[in-house]
């Protein structure tokens, strides 16, 4: 295995938890959440917002285009800190134990560029990457393998250097396929193992 000079974090699911329909449900209940999600394609409008369309302006121009969901979608708009959380410690200890030892830390993450600072004054650990790259900033987003050639292009480490946790199997395919080493994040204790073994961090970093 080539020696790692990287670790680059997924965000969602790796760092704090995105569930949305979990977040849904408690808000309007099981049954209204599932005929919205249905109706409405609330991951495609996320998807726009991840390759930098504006953030509220976009979820505004959603409501108005299908009024029967505007009370939800302004919940997303007027209310993401209460969507995107809550953090997942065991992973953010992680990430601070590969800073302590002077690991190099990215975050490659499908974000929007204006509601990404907004989770980082929610959760100071997603302002301590030594490099950002945020698909809303970058007007693109994983899978597209333009996104994984251009952090590698201004990282200048090579592909095979280069740690990935992701939490989409799509994702850590399309990073796979330019050589980075990877890891399907399922838990953060899984994500350890892996970092442990690649000589990165001690077993008692690890717990």
């Amino acid at each position: 295995m080539t020696e790692v000079q990287a670790v680059i974090f997924d965000i969602g699911n790796v760092l704090i938890e995105w569930q949305p329909e979990r977040h849904y449900d408690r808000l309007i209940g099981g049954e209204r959440r599932r005929a919205f999600f249905d109706e409405f394609d609330f991951h495609g409008l996320m998807n726009r917002i991840d390759e930098g369309a504006p953030f509220a302006p976009t979820i505004d121009d959603a409501a108005r285009e299908a009024p029967t969901w505007a009370t939800e979608l302004l919940i997303l708009r007027d209310n993401w800190t209460d969507l995107a959380q809550p953090a997942i410690p065991h992973s953010v200890r992680l990430l601070r134990a590969l800073k302590e030892r002077g690991v190099p830390v990215f975050v490659l993450s499908n974000f929007g560029a204006e509601n990404f600072p907004v989770s980082q004054a929610q959760f100071p650990f997603l302002t301590e990457f030594d490099r950002f790259y945020i698909s809303g900033r970058m007007k693109m987003r994983k899978p597209d393998p333009a996104i994984y050639a251009a952090v590698e292009a201004d990282c200048g480490l090579p592909a095979q250097s280069l740690l990935f946790a992701d939490d989409r199997a799509e994702n850590i395919d399309a990073a796979r396929a330019r050589g980075w080493q990877t890891h399907l994040f399922t838990t953060p204790e899984s994500w350890a193992d892996c970092l442990v073994a690649a000589g990165l961090i001690s077993r008692e970093d690890a717990a």
